[in-house]
């Protein structure tokens, strides 16, 4: 049995990430924000009051783990605020990149710090195709600055943590987990496209990621990869061609 520990798992994917890695018969440390829209399965360990916008997020989480040492993270707290070129919004850029961009610099801190990772282990970043700059065309169209700049930053994020975790054997790797209906792509308006965009429940996201994850290798860390393929990433064979794999490593 491993020692998983999934950051932002309140609702959506995180939640289902967590009940996957339990029935598969992991001990599974999960923070929440707030109250989860059920409960989570028996033998999960909530860390309360987790808020990545705020710098003492790292500390706390440390704290929660009582000194647990872990075989698997999973940093999966997102947030989305919607702008264009004629509305952006300074605080709501400033919030994405804090929470998506540099509280998983300051988690991996803390853990590295306390010895919490053990050798080997796994360091997830759930980021999406978002990030890649390839793969945004003047077909596709600009907009949401906050979204995709900091989801490209993590991406740089976890390549540098690859380099510096290295030597601890702790395998860094960023994943693309689906479109997925979710409150947070509704809250956007993406629900529009959710049968032309192929996207799927969070719990159909969580059960592929969770296996991709077991079959990540050493030689994976510093990549980012699509464990769901290409069928929900709108740019993908007009940028890459056609007949891609499943699952593909996308381009940064």
């Amino acid at each position: 049995m491993s020692i998983c520990l999934v950051v932002g798992a309140s609702r959506g994917l995180g939640f289902e990430l967590t009940k996957v890695l339990r029935e598969d018969g992991h001990k599974v440390f999960a923070t929440i924000r707030s109250e989860p829209p059920e409960p989570f399965p028996k033998g999960v360990v909530p860390i309360p009051d987790i808020d990545l916008a705020h710098e003492d997020a790292g500390r706390k989480i440390v704290e929660g783990l009582h000194g647990t040492r872990l075989d698997l993270v999973i940093v999966n707290a997102g947030v989305f605020k919607k702008e264009t070129l004629d509305s952006p919004s300074f605080a709501d850029e400033v919030e994405m990149y804090k929470v998506v961009s540099i509280a998983p610099v300051f988690l991996a801190h803390h853990l590295y710090q306390a010895d919490l990772l053990i050798n080997p282990s796994k360091f997830i970043l759930v980021t999406t195709e978002g990030g890649s700059i390839t793969l945004r065309t003047r077909e596709e169209g600009g907009g949401n600055y906050g979204h995709h700049g900091s989801k490209a930053a993590a991406n740089m994020v976890g390549k540098l943590l690859a380099h510096d975790l290295y030597d601890r054997g702790v395998t860094v790797t960023m994943v693309h987990p689906g479109f997925m209906k979710t409150d947070m792509t509704k809250a956007v308006g993406f629900d529009q496209f959710y049968e032309s965009g192929g996207a799927v429940e969070p719990s159909e996201a969580a059960r592929s990621l969770i296996e991709f994850i077991y079959r990540i290798t050493p030689e994976h860390t510093g990549t980012f990869w699509a464990p769901r393929g290409p069928g929900d990433i709108g740019e993908a064979e007009r940028v890459l061609g056609k007949y891609l794999p499943r699952p593909l490593q996308l381009p940064w």
